[in-house]
């Protein structure tokens, strides 16, 4: 992407170096700065809030305001982590430039500095901003038809992700970033816990171990990294664990079937996911982004400003 793109949608226009030219040329820096301080389960939670906040209402950090009914409280979204570098990141830009700096655009910096930092600086995309942050925040949101759940089937998953602007291939990349963090039994109880044998389509040893470690269906307190080969590292090993069967989740042993296949195969091998990771990563970050009309620039991200 060339370094001065200006991308329209929704009536919105997002733009590569944005606060360069809005009076706070260290913006991603700053955000850099906290998010270099986080360990490497608060930064895989930093592109899990990314994929939660896009994927309903847009992205336009719905995901972080404060509530009992909130996006925040729902249940898809009890388990997100790395708030408090979103707020670090916000406390220290609003010293350094007051109410230019979206809580929106700082969550999208901050998923593209995990990447980076997780993957050993070979994902290192630019990213367009100038979002504006919403004002409503509803936790009923989260569940339905707008965040996958991890035992969508294959025509499901395809479906969801078109329903936000993405094709297919979007998310059989986007599905890598499952390569990174944890996850709580109940997610995948279906496949290892069921009244019958675990999942043919499982690794059996893998089943073995996990049956051991989530001893009941709804131990919801244990938690198992979801890449056990490079449990730290956003790499391309995700997809040669779709091949050998050692996924965790439905959703994720879906990508194994005819149409997915030799997407899979292709960045299981030699073909750069890296790269089409972080222009995925843009392209999800365009959905239902909000103008100065629809949002605006909250001085706390967890808090609407006071009209």
């Amino acid at each position: 992407m060339a370094p001065r793109d200006i991308v329209s949608l929704l009536g919105s226009v997002t733009e590569v170096g944005y606060y360069a030219a809005h009076n706070c040329s260290h913006a991603e820096n700053i955000v850099r700065a906290a998010v270099e301080k986080a360990s490497a389960g608060i930064l895989a939670g930093l592109i899990r809030l990314a994929f939660h906040d896009c994927f309903v209402r847009g992205c336009d950090a719905s995901v972080l305001i404060e509530g009992s009914d909130t996006e925040r409280q729902g249940f898809p979204n009890l388990s997100l982590r790395g708030f408090n570098i979103i707020d670090a990141a916000k406390d220290a830009l609003e010293k350094e430039c007051p109410g230019v700096v979206s809580c929106a655009d700082i969550v999208a910096f901050a998923a593209r500095d995990a990447s980076y930092i997780l993957n050993y600086k070979k994902i290192n995309y630019t990213v367009p901003a100038g979002r504006f942050d919403g004002n409503v925040s509803l936790a009923n949101e989260t569940l339905g038809q707008n965040l996958p759940p991890p035992f969508a089937d294959l025509a499901t998953l395809t479906k969801m992700f078109a329903d936000k602007g993405l094709d297919q291939t979007d998310m059989v990349v986007l599905s890598g970033a499952h390569t990174i963090g944890i996850s709580h039994c109940p997610s995948f109880s279906d496949r290892v816990n069921p009244p019958a044998s675990p999942s043919p389509s499982m690794d059996s040893d893998l089943a073995k171990k996990l049956n051991q470690t989530c001893d009941t269906p709804n131990n919801a307190t244990t938690t198992v990294p979801q890449d056990s080969e490079t449990p730290d590292a956003l790499d391309n090993q995700y997809y040669k664990n779709v091949l050998s069967g050692k996924v965790l989740f439905t959703s994720d042993a879906a990508l194994n079937s005819s149409q997915t296949l030799e997407l899979v195969k292709k960045f299981a091998g030699a073909g750069d996911w890296n790269t089409a990771f972080g222009e995925a990563m843009v392209k999800m970050g365009y959905i239902g982004v909000k103008s100065s009309n629809e949002g605006e620039i909250r001085k706390k991200c967890g808090v609407v400003n006071k009209s």
